[in-house]
């Protein structure tokens, strides 16, 4: 299946080689085209509430409308939060009083709002940004995801009733907390959804790749820090390769180079240095400047054995851009097909409405948008790489990440089916 125009596919080759364009179901998402639906409650359960936080961009656009402007938002409701911690400049409490939700004390108090019974249609969990500490050997943040959760289902369980939660970003800081979460959701029995919002922001040029499709290389570039922007990175590079022929299989191993290493493990052939070309030429200004590039310290290849014989690589470019962009090599097409991945830059910080979209469409249903294994495999990477970053550059074998899964149709922002359109996209 592929999003890509008839011009772009000719232009690609990949027209030739898969006779035509496969067409996108045009009913994905479309529920939200209809009459306005009932707004539904949800809590909030946040580390902080600051400008720009995590939890600014995402419960934001319920309480102040998708642009953060007072306009159109999804159908969501705010009616309790719960923050972890209250810097300078929190914001919660001047939008508790502005729009009338509650402020609580305890997670227990934001589902149930003091009483017996779970109150909310939906959990919006968010622990990213605040004062945590960090692993003192691998340096990944200790964001309490683990214990905001736990204390959700313990919640869940005091009270006989389950309902939609989303974690924002990866599933924790340690894989075995991951597992827990997803194996927790499973066995009660309620949906988990999970993950970044870059496997739904805009893709330039549009670019889905074909379902069931052969990839003979792949490589994404990232920037920014290893942990924090490295899932990024992942999410972006796992929401393509998990449509190649016979679903996600998992990740057989895990390595991680830096600095003047990375070029190392090119003449290796550790990785294509034409992805990296073609994936760089995609960003703004079609650059080609990947050839003279001496990588520094602060810069990490990952470098990913997939238990079904495909390796691949993400490639952390600081020093060279600021911007995240993924290539592929596809069986049977001449040449690599690629996209930018673009976020908006400032407020509102728009890809997050496409978040949100996932969001709402799980409490609404019941039913995750997308699977969480997904950010699960992400998540148990990402752990990899941070102890090989720690380690010297080891090879972790991983046989804990056999995930399996299948990749569902959920449009991105600029997809044709996009259930939501925002002015100036």
């Amino acid at each position: 299946m592929t999003i890509l125009s008839r011009r772009d596919l000719l232009k690609t080759g990949v027209a030739t080689a898969l006779g035509s364009v496969w067409p996108f179901p045009r009913t994905c998402g479309r529920k939200a085209l209809g009459a306005p639906r009932e707004k539904l409650p949800v809590a909030a359960v946040v580390t902080v509430y600051t400008k720009n936080s995590h939890a600014d961009v995402i419960i934001g656009k319920i309480i102040d409308g998708y642009r953060q402007d007072g306009g159109a938002g999804p159908d969501l409701q705010v009616v309790s939060i719960y923050t972890d911690q209250v810097p300078a400049g929190e914001l919660s409490r001047a939008k508790a009083e502005q729009h009338g939700f509650r402020v609580c004390k305890t997670i227990d108090e934001a589902l149930t709002l003091g009483t017996n019974q779970i109150q909310v249609a939906g959990v919006l969990s968010i622990g990213e940004h605040g004062d945590y500490k960090y692993t003192p050997d691998t340096q990944q943040h200790m964001y309490p995801r683990r214990r905001f959760f736990d204390e959700i289902t313990a919640t869940f369980e005091r009270c006989g009733k389950v309902v939609p939660v989303f974690n924002d970003k990866h599933l924790g800081y340690r894989w075995e907390d991951a597992l827990a979460m997803r194996d927790t959701a499973a066995k009660m029995k309620f949906p988990l959804l999970a993950g970044s919002s870059l496997p739904v922001a805009w893709r330039t040029p549009r670019l889905e790749l074909p379902a069931e499709c052969e990839i003979e290389a792949a490589l994404s570039i990232g920037y920014g820090g290893m942990e924090a922007y490295g899932f990024h990175a992942l999410e972006m590079h796992q929401c393509m390769l998990e449509r190649r022929r016979g679903g996600e299989t998992g990740i057989a191993a895990v390595s991680t180079v830096t600095g003047e290493e990375i070029r190392k493990t090119e003449a290796a052939g550790k990785w294509s240095t034409e992805l990296f070309a073609v994936a760089r030429r995609q960003m703004p200004g079609n650059p080609e400047d990947t050839a003279g590039w001496k990588p520094g310290a602060d810069s990490a290849v990952y470098l990913m054995e997939h238990r079904d014989g495909l390796k691949s690589a993400v490639m952390m470019a600081n020093g060279l851009c600021g911007h995240f962009a993924c290539a592929f090599k596809l069986k049977g097409v001449n040449e690599p097909v690629a996209t930018w991945v673009k976020l908006q830059e400032g407020p509102p910080f728009g890809h997050f409405s496409y978040l949100l979209r996932a969001i709402t469409e799980t409490i609404h249903t019941g039913k995750s948008a997308y699977p969480v294994e997904r950010t699960l495999l992400t998540t148990g990477i990402l752990d990899r790489v941070m102890h090989s970053l720690a380690d010297g550059g080891r090879r972790f074998e991983t046989p804990e990440l056999d995930v399996r899964y299948k990749p569902v149709d959920w449009p991105y922002a600029n997809h044709r089916d996009s259930p939501l359109e925002l002015p100036n996209d």
